[in-house]
C-alpha cells in the first residue's frame, strides 16, 4: 500500500537520506553531498512537496518543485525533483508519487513542469514518460561531475516537460 501526503518538517531525516542515496548513484543530480535541511528547504518552493509512505508509515520517496525563473510570466512553470528510496524502487512508488505531485502542481497553479534527467537514468525517463512528460531536448555537456563514478566527466541533461490540460489553457 502506497500513501501520499504533504511533506512535513519531521520528514527531513528520511527525505535527506533518500536524497543521499540518489546522489550516491552518480546518475540523479550534480549535487555532491546531501545538504542540510535548512539549505534543502530554502532552495525549493513551498508547494507542492509530497512524500510517499509505506504500510508502516516510513517515507519511501519524495517530490518537490523548484522555480525556473523569478520573472512573473514563468510563475506557473516549475522544475520537479522526484526521488525514491533504493529499497522501494520498482514497486510503483515513483509512479504514485509523480502522479499525485502533478495533480498537486495543478492545484497550486502550475501549467508546466519540467524535469532534467541524466540520459543514463533510463528508469527516471520511463517514469516521467508514463506520467505524461514528453521529451523536449538535450542540453549537451551541461555540467561537469564532481563526484561518483563519472567524476571529471561532462554530463548531458535530457529535458522533459509535462503540460497541464486544466491550468493555463485559455
Amino acid at each position: 500500500m502506497i500513501r501520499i501526503r504533504a511533506m512535513r518538517e519531521e520528514d527531513a531525516d528520511s527525505v535527506l537520506a533518500i536524497y543521499g542515496e540518489g546522489i550516491a548513484t552518480g546518475h540523479a543530480t550534480f549535487e555532491t553531498e546531501t545538504p542540510s535541511w535548512e539549505k534543502f528547504d530554502a532552495s525549493r518552493l513551498e508547494k507542492p512537496r509530497l512524500v510517499s509512505l509505506d504500510a508502516r508509515d516510513r517515507v519511501t520517496g519524495w517530490a518537490v518543485m523548484s522555480g525556473v525563473s523569478s520573472r512573473c510570466v514563468y510563475a506557473g512553470v516549475g522544475e520537479s525533483a522526484v526521488y525514491v528510496a533504493e529499497a522501494a524502487r520498482g514497486q510503483g512508488v515513483g509512479h504514485a508519487l509523480l502522479t499525485a505531485f502533478l495533480l498537486a502542481a495543478e492545484q497550486a497553479g502550475f501549467w508546466s513542469v519540467q524535469a532534467g534527467i541524466f540520459p543514463e537514468n533510463t528508469g527516471s525517463i520511463r517514469l516521467h514518460e508514463s506520467c505524461g512528460f514528453r521529451p523536449v531536448g538535450t542540453f549537451i555537456r551541461q555540467g561537469k561531475m564532481n563526484h561518483g563514478p563519472m567524476t571529471g566527466e561532462w554530463r548531458d541533461v535530457f529535458y522533459m516537460q509535462w503540460r497541464s490540460r486544466r491550468v493555463g489553457v485559455d
